[in-house]
Order: C-alpha cells, then structure tokens, then sequence
C-alpha cells in the first residue's frame, strides 16, 4: 500500500511524519507515528524535498481530487468582501449555511424565496466551485406554517406527505444540474446508547419509509445529483454511527438511490478525539458510498492557549486524514472558516475559537496544519470523483 505522509505542526512545534502501515483484509488502513522534528522558523515547517504548504486550501486539495468547502453566510458574503474574497479563493465547494433550508427557501407556503440560494450558485459558478445542497429534510428549522398546521390538525399525514414531495420535487429541479449532491434527510437519528429514528412530524406521520421516500423523490427530479444522509456525532465507531451504517445497508439492498454518507465533525476539545474515524468511514466506502466530512469545526472553551490549538490542529488533523484515507471521501468542509462569524459562540456559552482562521482572518495553527496535510499526503488510491 501507498504511503501517507502527514505533517502536523504549528502549535505543537514539531513535525510528525506519518506512514499507511499493512492492515487485515478489508480493514481500515492504520497510521503510525514516525520519531518527531523540531519545527523551524515559522508555523509552516517545510522538510527538504517536500512540496509547498503554503497555497491555498482547495489548490492543496486538487491533486487528491479532494472538494475543499466552507459553508456560506449569504449576508456576510453581500457585505463584507474580505470574507467574499476568502471564499473565493481558499475553497472549490460551497454550502450554504441556512439559505437552502427549508424555512429560508419558503417561510410562507407556496411563496418560494430563491434570491440567496441562486446568489450562491451564481457566484460558485463563477468562482470554479461545486455546491452541496443543504438540507432537503430537518426536523429542525422547518417552516411555522408547517409545524404549526401539523401541530393543529389543519395539515393532515397524507397532506404532509404531499407537501414534502412536491418540496423535495421542486427544490431539486430548480437547482437541477447545478447542485452536485443534496443532504437529503439531515440527522435522522436520536443520540445516545440505543438510537432510534427522531421522533420528528416526519416519522411521526410519514412512518418509517420517509427516508427512502425522500431519497427517491430527489432522484427523480436530479438523476445526476450525489444525495446523502448527513448527521452529527457519527465520526468515530458508535452505536449512532452503526445505526446509519444498518440503514444504509438496508436501502442499498433495497435499490434506494443512497449515494452518499456526511459526517458533520463538529468536535470539542473536553471530548475524546475520534482516532477511529478511519475505521468508521471504511465501512461506508466498503459499501459503496461516497462520504465527506460536511460541517467541520474544533471548539474550546476561551481563553485559548498553546494546548488548546495543538488539541485543535490534531483534531482537525485527524479528520482531515481520515478522509484521505478513504478512497471515497470526496469532500471536507468547514462549517464556517473564520472566527469573525462562527456560529459556535452563540450556541456554547463560553466556548469559540472553532474555525481555522482568527477575526482578522488570519491563518490560526490550525489552519497550516491543514495545509500541511493536504501539501504532503500521498494519495494513490483515490475514486473520489468530485
């Protein structure tokens, strides 16, 4: 087998050259850990006879034909154009971060507001960038007039299912042809020891089936289109995980149009690293999926300081290479790229720092770890096909 070579540096001052070492038939490739070097002059170490780190992120990510992504703040793109520009150039995938949510694309029923989610097709097209369409079905930021009619009986199950059809049906056909993959149905899956469906108004009325519904009424109206499951806490090997591994098997053995497995990535430095994400997105390759580490960021609890982004460059680390380590793996995307807009201060009281780059946009360690990995990685067994 190829070898990967992985270097980590910045915050932690040293270099660590990592090796694809022999692995059982079937099983995930491990990583072993070389002797460690001193890092030199700056956060960006370059060993002798490496290639340069210090390109952009989707450059680095070209030669493994690795999409490179963050998700979009439509506002933020329309009024700060040092954000607009970093988009542009540091990323070849784009997700919008609430513009194609069912309650942004139609507040009010049959009133459809595209302005945001075509000004991002718009401007990735012009920019060489792909789109991952987010999100056809969630229990969460539904529509009022949807949860509330169903809430009051005024819709009823069989109505609902109309609606989520005709909702699916249109939304895919607007973008068809310019959306390279939908997360169909986003966390489906309740946490904990022994998941089970969410009890959301979509199983609650739909039963069961409403995923492999959802999955074929997006492929009829975009054929082309990859259509994933996506969900969090699901990068290492867990019940959760195996829930969605269980489920995939069963609707590709059902002939369910399931292209594709997301793993969001949303990690905290208090929790323990997911050193077996190789293992766990092995599984779903083996299966025939493509998967993608779709909403990527590493949270702390502030202040930071050195230990803190050492923790983070290898958490981000650990996923990034868990992707090159799966021939499948076709895209990484970090939900949010700059600390300026995260929205993880908002949502964990005194908890921030989760992107790879500070307020000012400035690289963080984090960051030229990224590029690190991505700059001297061997990939000699890639079907990706972004």
């Amino acid at each position: 087998m190829g070898k990967l070579r992985i270097v980590v540096a910045g915050a932690l001052a040293a270099t660590v050259l990592y090796s694809v070492g022999p692995s059982a038939a079937g099983a995930a490739p491990q990583l072993t850990a070389a002797p460690a070097r001193p890092a030199t002059g700056s956060s960006v170490a370059h060993l002798p006879g490496t290639p340069s780190t210090d390109l952009p992120l989707r450059t680095l990510a070209r030669k493994h034909g690795l999409g490179f992504g963050t998700a979009v703040d439509m506002d933020v793109l329309d009024s700060d154009p040092e954000y607009r520009e970093h988009v542009s150039r540091e990323f070849s995938a784009v997700t919008a971060e609430n513009a194609m949510k069912w309650e942004s694309l139609e507040p009010t029923r049959g009133e459809y507001n595209w302005g945001p989610a075509d000004e991002l097709v718009e401007f990735a097209r012009r920019n060489g960038q792909k789109v991952h369409g987010h999100t056809l079905i969630w229990h969460n930021q539904a529509p009022a007039w949807l949860n509330e009619g169903v809430a009051d009986g005024s819709i009823s199950s069989a109505e609902l299912r109309d609606i989520v059809r005709n909702h699916i049906t249109t939304v895919v056909k607007h973008f068809r042809g310019k959306v390279r993959a939908w997360d169909v149905v986003n966390e489906a899956f309740t946490d904990g020891d022994n998941p089970v469906l969410r009890d959301s108004i979509f199983l609650q009325h739909l039963g069961p089936n409403y995923i492999a519904d959802a999955l074929r009424w997006a492929h009829a109206a975009d054929p082309n289109a990859k259509l994933f499951l996506n969900d969090y806490a699901i990068d290492n090997i867990n019940p959760k995980s195996t829930a969605y591994y269980e489920l995939a098997k069963q609707l590709r053995k059902q002939r369910v149009p399931l292209h594709g497995m997301g793993f969001q990535g949303h990690l905290d430095l208090q929790y323990p690293l997911p050193i077996d994400a190789p293992q766990n997105l092995a599984r779903f390759d083996r299966l025939g999926l493509q998967t993608a580490f779709t909403e990527v960021d590493v949270r702390y609890f502030l202040p930071v300081d050195t230990y803190k982004e050492a923790g983070q460059v290898g958490s981000f680390n650990t996923l990034l290479q868990a992707c090159l380590l799966t021939p499948r793996c076709v895209m990484f995307t970090v939900w949010g790229f700059t600390d300026k807009y995260s929205w993880v201060p908002g949502w964990f009281e005194g908890q921030g720092g989760a992107t790879p780059m500070d307020e000012n946009f400035q690289p963080k360690p984090a960051y030229r770890g990224l590029q690190q990995v991505l700059a001297v990685a061997a990939d000699p067994n890639s079907r990706r096909g972004f």
